[in-house]
């Protein structure tokens, strides 16, 4: 139970505000370029109760990874579908990398700060749940931006790859989108995708933005996952 509380207490926060922020930067970049679906619905906001799904949330708890609501986006709506909906897909995965980012900078930030602490003393207890949570951020956000540039639709990577193709070639592409997530399910859970490609992007992403403190994100994550 304790150990519950703990991956709580860590995972919660950044874990519902890494998959939140993915959705909303879909539904805001739609909105600049035609579509208020969103906006109308009032998925613009940070407010998690308007994201969450429940499966996707409990997700993070088991397997490092979950998923929030898709925000609904009209293709039909955008000024230009094909080319738009790449930057409306793009947006999520630039938002985890932007996340990760700022996570990890302030994490070397808040380990120098919180060197000269004595362990124990209120300054110690304050930093070692921030310095948690901070490490797990980089590692979430990470994953989400690696994760769902898989090319393949519905994933972001595959709608980005949409756009991109030639017209005959995007819509065979997009003919697989009803059993994407199938193929993908049974890619990533029952061969060998997430070790050889997804975790070396992973760790390379890690060891890039987080510096000396690369160990300090993959070893609170470990303890997360136990």
């Amino acid at each position: 139970m304790d150990s519950f509380f703990l991956k709580l207490s860590v995972m919660l926060v950044p874990g519902m505000l890494a998959i939140v922020c993915h959705e909303v930067s879909h539904g805001y970049v739609a909105w600049r370029f035609g579509d208020p679906t969103a906006r109308m619905l009032g998925r613009l906001t940070l407010n998690p109760l308007k994201h969450i799904d429940i499966i996707g949330t409990l997700m993070i708890f088991f397997v490092g990874i979950g998923w929030a609501k898709p925000v609904p986006v009209v293709y039909e709506n955008l000024r230009n579908p094909k080319r738009d909906m790449i930057w409306v897909a793009a947006a999520g995965p630039i938002t985890n990398i932007i996340l990760a980012t700022v996570s990890a900078f302030l994490l070397r930030g808040v380990v120098a700060f919180g060197n000269p602490a004595a362990p124990g003393s209120p300054l110690a207890m304050f930093m070692e749940p921030v310095v948690m949570m901070l490490a797990f951020s980089v590692y979430i956000n990470l994953l989400l931006a690696i994760f769902n540039m898989i090319p393949m639709p519905p994933l972001d990577g595959g709608r980005v790859l949409v756009g991109l193709l030639p017209y005959k070639q995007a819509v065979a592409l997009s003919r697989i989108e009803p059993y994407g997530m199938v193929i993908i399910i049974v890619l990533v859970f029952f061969t060998n995708m997430f070790s050889y490609v997804i975790s070396p992007f992973l760790t390379l992403g890690v060891q890039l933005l987080a510096g000396p403190q690369s160990g300090l994100v993959m070893g609170v994550t470990r303890l997360m996952m136990r």
